[in-house]
């Protein structure tokens, strides 16, 4: 179960999330919708935990962007 305030590890990065950093878990919108914090001003983007893991999506027409992927910090 994901919780505001758990820490999560970049295991597969992107362009804009860096694998290895450390990323904070903002507001919970659903049990499978959740806030990543991104940056100082409360900046973040949508996360979703189900079957295939933790994962940021990114859906983009003008330009091919995968998938960033994370793992819940122990």
């Amino acid at each position: 179960m994901i919780c505001a305030g758990d820490k999560l590890v970049c295991t597969d990065g992107n362009p804009f999330f860096k694998e290895g950093s450390i990323y904070t878990v903002g507001d919970i919108l659903t049990s499978e919708l959740f806030e990543v914090k991104v940056g100082p001003n409360g900046e973040y983007w949508y996360a979703t935990k189900d079957n295939e893991g933790i994962r940021v999506s990114f859906n983009s027409n003008e330009t091919a962007i995968n998938d960033a992927y994370f793992s819940k910090v122990k």
